[in-house]
């Protein structure tokens, strides 16, 4: 293709279609449904009292029934070389100072290497700054603001993990895997680079066929 005669717009367009489509090929390319379990997935989980958190008291915890899993973003840049363990004691402490809430306003956290972090324990509904009511929805974050960077392929591939893992879990439907922004009309999140993979079925397509394997396995 001859890059000097497209406009800078088209080309940008373009450029940003490489990018997406690189981080599918890296994606497909190192993972495989063959090398995933969710025992395995489970044990990898980096719990509270290893990032240095604390345990939410019990007694003012609404407990819910997981129905739906329902995907986020921080939307706030994550730089690389930040501590993922230093921002979720931040969060926590915002959390219950600024905020009132019992914990972390999410069950589970993704960071830029696609490591899985327990937050809010999943028995205990969730918190939003907006006007859906989180109870029966299980909440995946990944840190950044996916309104202005992509995910990489690290966070689509722990994101399509913790998804199926909790499908299985939980029996949701995989048609009850939404964003936040599906709920809510006073967000954006979780922020379009990132929804654009429930858009377009791959984090569907993905999950399925993790369960799928996880059934086969079991035969």
């Amino acid at each position: 293709m001859n890059f000097k005669i497209l406009d800078r717009a088209t080309l940008r367009v373009f450029l940003k279609f490489l990018s997406i489509l690189q981080t599918i090929v890296l994606l497909f390319g190192c993972t495989s449904v063959k090398d995933f379990s969710f025992k395995n997935f489970e044990e990898k989980i980096i719990t509270v009292s290893h990032w240095g958190g604390t345990p939410a008291i019990d007694s003012l915890a609404k407990k819910h029934t997981i129905t739906h899993i329902t995907l986020h973003h921080q939307g706030e840049h994550f730089p690389e070389g930040k501590d993922p363990a230093q921002h979720l004691r931040n969060l926590q402490s915002w959390s219950r100072r600024e905020k009132k809430w019992i914990d972390i306003p999410y069950h589970y956290i993704i960071d830029l290497k696609g490591k899985v972090y327990e937050g809010r324990k999943i028995e205990y509904a969730g918190d939003t700054n907006t006007e859906y009511d989180p109870a029966g929805h299980a909440l995946i974050n990944v840190v950044g603001n996916f309104e202005e960077v992509e995910p990489n392929e690290y966070q689509l591939e722990a994101v399509v993990n913790t998804m199926a893992w909790l499908a299985a879990k939980y029996s949701v439907p995989v048609d009850l895997i939404k964003g936040h922004k599906d709920y809510s009309k006073m967000t954006v999140c979780p922020g379009k680079n990132l929804y654009m993979y429930l858009e377009n079925g791959f984090f569907f397509k993905n999950v399925k066929a993790k369960l799928n394997s996880e059934k086969k396995s079991k035969l």
